[in-house]
């Protein structure tokens, strides 16, 4: 029977929620909503859209909104590579190897578990770069594509923070933490960027076992069978030609891996950034187009050295594949990145999470149950406000001194952030992502929806905060160092 509960077409949710910011936006301007940024005392007051000023402003940049739509460029460069890499046959080639020696489906969803908790080494690669190969991954061993999808989306987003390296996340907020610190006279203590490398190297297994358990448990059987119209014609065995240019191939990845290291943790050094750090580097910046360009010179190795590739054409065809795919992804997109700039022109993001934070900072119940508020706050303010970095540049100026007087380190508020900022991000309906991960989804299922993803996404998003943060309590009553 037709669900009649059915949410709308992605592109028209998002359609309904920008209509729904310029509404909100009129309303509190004219009662008045304002804030003052804690770090510098500034008043943000929201600013209505529906004013005469507001209205010029939509129409003067309804382009560049799109156009300057942060996942878009991203989007576009790492599917170059991956559409070099797949239609050349390098993708498959691997998935056939790979299949041969480890058929057993639960490794798969083990190895993308793995591969999502650890790709935000790479800032954001993880959602545009694994989740096609996650779906196919699945798809070639019988499970639900549409479940290789989620099981990836939710390992990227969900542990976004857990890691057993270190990210381009933690020194970026780790610098916020110090600065804050510093401006209220704080003790800062351990704030670097290894301050919270412990507990997360740790959380790392734990979301990678809740992840892996739910999938085993609850989304395989919920997918059941994929009867679809996208067909998996099985596997056969590589002929010696295909394995000598998949070993050509990767030859020539490690070489070009080699270059890069090379290029940046050498004394050569041009990677790194004026200072000799990787903060704000050209290899943590360009680290996406580094990963694309590389993956796209393997697939044309592949291409060449198998001869599925002939001519310089070849390739362009390659280039334009994926440019099929993004014709519905630029639709959702284009009414997306509208919403996501109304919303923060309006300034309605800041204004609610200021106002929330300082309701919370009032609050007055013990030291512990305080921190474990606060987790669950952020998981909530970041249903509205994805960025890490951005939520953190002025909620730091609120939370350390408040924290700091009831006996608690910057460092230790700083991870309780980091578990509600990232335990949300599956089931956030403002994520950046969420247009490309619907139109992953729509190539399996053409009425796949934000409601779709979210039946799917709430028990991760729910079992990981309640875990994660029971580990943070543990953590701190059992007084273990957090980090370096």
């Amino acid at each position: 029977m037709r669900n009649k509960w059915r949410l709308p077409h992605p592109a028209t949710m998002f359609f309904l929620m920008t209509l729904a910011v310029i509404f909100l936006s009129w309303i509190f301007e004219i009662y008045g909503m304002s804030v003052h940024l804690p770090q510098t005392g500034e008043e943000i007051r929201v600013q209505s859209l529906l004013s005469p000023e507001g209205m010029r402003w939509m129409l003067r940049n309804a382009v560049t909104n799109f156009t300057g739509f942060a996942p878009l460029g991203l989007v576009i460069v790492a599917m170059f590579g991956i559409g070099v890499a797949q239609h050349s046959g390098f993708i498959d080639a691997c998935i056939r190897i790979g299949i041969r020696r480890h058929h057993n489906p639960l490794r798969i969803v083990l190895l993308v578990v793995f591969a999502g908790l650890l790709s935000n080494v790479v800032g954001d690669a993880g959602y545009i770069i694994l989740l096609p190969i996650a779906a196919t991954l699945f798809h070639s061993v019988g499970l639900h594509p549409i479940a290789g999808i989620i099981t990836a989306y939710v390992s990227v987003s969900c542990g976004y923070s857990a890691n057993v390296m270190l990210t381009t996340l933690d020194p970026m907020l780790a610098s916020w933490t110090q600065e804050a610190a510093d401006n209220m006279n704080v003790l800062a203590g351990n704030t670097g960027p290894l301050s919270n490398f412990y507990f997360f190297f740790v959380s790392t297994f734990l979301v990678a076992f809740i992840i892996y358990q739910i999938t085993r448990k609850s989304l395989l059987p919920m997918l059941g069978t994929y009867e679809g119209d996208v067909k998996f014609n099985g596997y056969k065995q590589l002929s010696r030609k295909e394995r000598r240019a998949l070993w050509s191939a990767v030859i020539v990845g490690l070489i070009y891996a080699a270059i890069v290291f090379m290029a940046t943790f050498s004394s050569w050094g041009i990677l790194r950034s004026v200072s000799g750090g990787l903060a704000r580097s050209p290899f943590i910046e360009g680290s996406l187009f580094l990963l694309s360009f590389g993956i796209g010179l393997m697939g044309m190795t592949y291409g060449f050295t198998s001869g599925r590739y002939r001519t310089d054409g070849d390739v362009i065809e390659g280039l334009t594949q994926p440019m099929k795919l993004l014709g519905a992804y630029f639709v959702i997109a284009f009414f997306a990145a509208q919403m996501f700039a109304y919303f923060d022109y309006s300034h309605l993001n800041k204004c609610i999470a200021i106002i929330s934070a300082d309701v919370l900072s009032s609050i007055h119940v013990g030291n512990l149950w305080i921190l474990i508020l606060f987790i669950f706050f952020i998981a909530l303010v970041n249903l509205i406000m994805v960025s890490a970095t951005a939520k953190w540049t002025f909620m730091s100026f609120i939370f350390v001194p408040v924290f700091a007087g009831m006996g608690f380190s910057p460092d230790l508020v700083q991870c309780a952030y980091r578990i509600g900022d990232s335990a949300t991000n599956a089931i956030a309906p403002f994520m950046f992502y969420l247009p490309l991960i619907l139109t992953y989804m729509q190539q399996y299922d053409a009425q796949s929806t934000y409601g779709s993803l979210l039946k799917y996404t709430w028990r991760y998003s729910v079992s990981i905060l309640l875990a994660w943060t029971l580990l943070l309590v543990l953590w701190y009553l059992c007084r273990l160092p957090l980090g370096l």
